[in-house]
């Protein structure tokens, strides 16, 4: 496969950790523009580069014009891919150039499908449409806004609530992997490339895992929460024990985790979710509404 031709004055490398700044600001900006909200943080994007299953040097590249980052994109697995461009640079065909960056570094690494996730009626939409990708599913962005009433759900008889130890990771890792891999499309994650998440995040402390346990004290369900720089306390992964569910013990623990941020000084709590876990109506029943929608791309290569 051939690259299509850059403008001139624009060249590219790989992406390295001393990046790292620059390329917030590139996703960060771009996300903004189509959102009109800041979702991204530094560490999410360091925690990416961290995992042992990606290689920085291979499956990263940024377009720059003089010392500049302008664009930038990564592929994960050889099936996810992130990508964006400085909004002063849109419309000059670096989108496209790295689109098409992404194709070829999955099927270079044996990948067969390649996709993103995009803001519903974003220009990125139309980009991928264009070089005809199909979307596989829909994802949401739910919040609690500041000031709203958090409903109550009581556990069940047994059951109880305790936060993370330094014992606990892999039994954190095993819960969100049994239950994560019962979704359509989903790769299975080892548990390095999962560490760098949330224990291994700059700034983890025990209180951003919660439990939830049953009458032996094994733990069978888990929030894990993440308070960014703008006070919100964000659900990154929820998941219970098949053999547990039904029982309102998802609804348990995120109503534990929004307390819990608060009391760590968050005003909003939000959460996302997509359209195959069948979740949705347990986020809406405990108050969230929905603040986004996004759409996953995906192609064959």
């Amino acid at each position: 496969m051939t690259l299509p031709p850059l403008p001139a004055g624009l060249v590219t490398r790989p992406l390295a950790m001393s990046d790292l700044d620059a390329t917030f600001r590139v996703y960060v900006e771009d996300e903004f523009v189509n959102t009109g909200h800041r979702m991204v943080e530094p560490e999410d994007i360091e925690s990416d580069w961290s995992r042992s299953s990606f290689d920085l040097a291979t499956e990263s590249i940024g377009v720059f014009e003089g010392d500049v980052l302008v664009g930038a994109a990564e592929v994960f697995g050889a099936r996810r891919a992130d990508g964006a461009v400085l909004p002063s640079h849109h419309g000059r065909g670096i989108g496209t150039w790295l689109a098409a960056w992404t194709e070829h570094t999955a099927r270079a690494r044996g990948g067969t499908l390649v996709g993103q996730s995009k803001f519903e009626g974003s220009p990125a939409e139309s980009l991928l449409r264009g070089r005809g990708y199909r979307t596989l599913w829909t994802s949401w962005v739910l919040e609690v806004p500041e000031g709203a009433e958090i409903a109550q759900q009581p556990l069940p008889p047994g059951y109880a609530i305790r936060e993370f130890t330094a014992a606990d990771e892999r039994a954190a890792y095993q819960l969100i992997e049994d239950a994560f891999n019962e979704w359509p499309d989903r790769t299975p994650q080892s548990f390095e490339d999962w560490r760098p998440r949330i224990v291994g995040r700059t700034g983890f402390s025990p209180w951003q895992i919660r439990f939830v346990t049953d009458e032996a004290g094994e733990p069978v369900g888990i929030a894990c929460l993440i308070l960014d720089s703008q006070n919100c306390a964000y659900v990154d992964q929820l998941a219970v024990r098949r053999d547990h569910r039904g029982r309102g013990l998802a609804r348990a623990l995120l109503v534990d985790a929004f307390e819990e941020g608060r009391r760590r000084g968050a005003t909003r709590s939000e959460l996302s979710t997509d359209s195959r876990t069948g979740a949705l109506g347990v986020y809406l029943a405990v108050g969230m509404v929905v603040t986004q929608s996004w759409r996953h791309w995906v192609t064959d290569v």
